[in-house]
């Protein structure tokens, strides 16, 4: 088992090194072993598994301190963990991946919209346990002091066992927006069935240019099913939903056999 001062911890997310939920990881992370940050310069959200191909990439130092160094990058979320594991950790062991702590929920099909989760899912696939943790609370001061307790349970339980759980090995926690004493405990969970259906406001500029702002409400199929995370989450659990890359749908294969030939 690698010693708590010889681990190595990746951190990234989706809203910038500047928001106020990677500096809970950062300092999360620091009671697990050395750490090394690499964030976007800028509020990343929705890029799910985005990559930039078509401009360079720009990085530089935000910190460098006893046992922490973060750096601002110009990429996505998972430009960030691509250059960590190419790049920096090119003959280095790590331990263990972070992305968040991220504002807003990650539960049900925002999974696949997530720059955080879009990041820890990348970080799974170099073979490193991997966990993205997100705040059911959009708010830029949100109180994180419950997401870290939570998270730190999490962790430690992870690393506790990372040579016997098979890989790769990814994790959605979400927790509750509550008073940490108000969180009922952890759930393991399986993703909500639902989707997004958005509303497009069309505007015109000064110029008369038309521009669109998009919202929208997710619906959600199946509130009363128990062991969703959505579910968990409003009865303020933390939910923990385990993340596969495979997307087969393994039951439409079996009755499209012999329909398709």
């Amino acid at each position: 088992m690698t010693m708590q001062n010889e681990r190595l911890i990746f951190i990234t997310n989706d809203d910038s090194y500047l928001s106020k939920g990677f500096r809970a990881m950062v300092n999360l992370a620091k009671e697990f072993g050395r750490v090394i940050a690499i964030a976007p310069d800028r509020v990343q959200s929705g890029m799910s598994q985005a990559i930039t191909i078509n401009q360079p990439l720009f990085m530089r130092t935000v910190e460098q301190s006893e046992g922490v160094e973060i750096y601002a990058f110009s990429g996505t979320p998972v430009d960030c963990a691509k250059i960590a594991f190419d790049h920096f950790f090119a003959n280095k062991r790590v331990d263990l991946v972070l992305s968040g702590i991220n504002h807003g929920s990650n539960a049900a099909v925002n999974v696949m919209y997530s720059g955080t989760m879009g990041a820890a899912i990348e970080g799974s696939f170099y073979n490193v346990p991997s966990i993205g943790i997100s705040l059911d609370d959009h708010d830029a001061d949100a109180d994180f002091e419950g997401a870290v307790e939570q998270g730190r349970k999490i962790i430690a339980q992870v690393l506790q066992s990372a040579e016997t759980l098979p890989r790769p090995l990814c994790l959605n926690v979400n927790v509750p927006r509550c008073a940490r004493e108000e969180i009922q405990g952890i759930r393991l969970c399986r993703q909500t069935r639902g989707f997004w259906r958005e509303d497009f406001y069309a505007r015109q500029d000064p110029h008369g240019r038309d521009y669109f702002w998009l919202t929208g409400a997710f619906q959600n199929a199946e509130p009363e099913a128990e062991d969703t995370d959505e579910w968990a989450l409003a009865h303020k659990y933390v939910a923990v939903v385990p993340v596969q890359v495979d997307m087969t749908d393994y039951a439409m294969l079996r009755s499209l056999n012999g329909v398709i030939k």
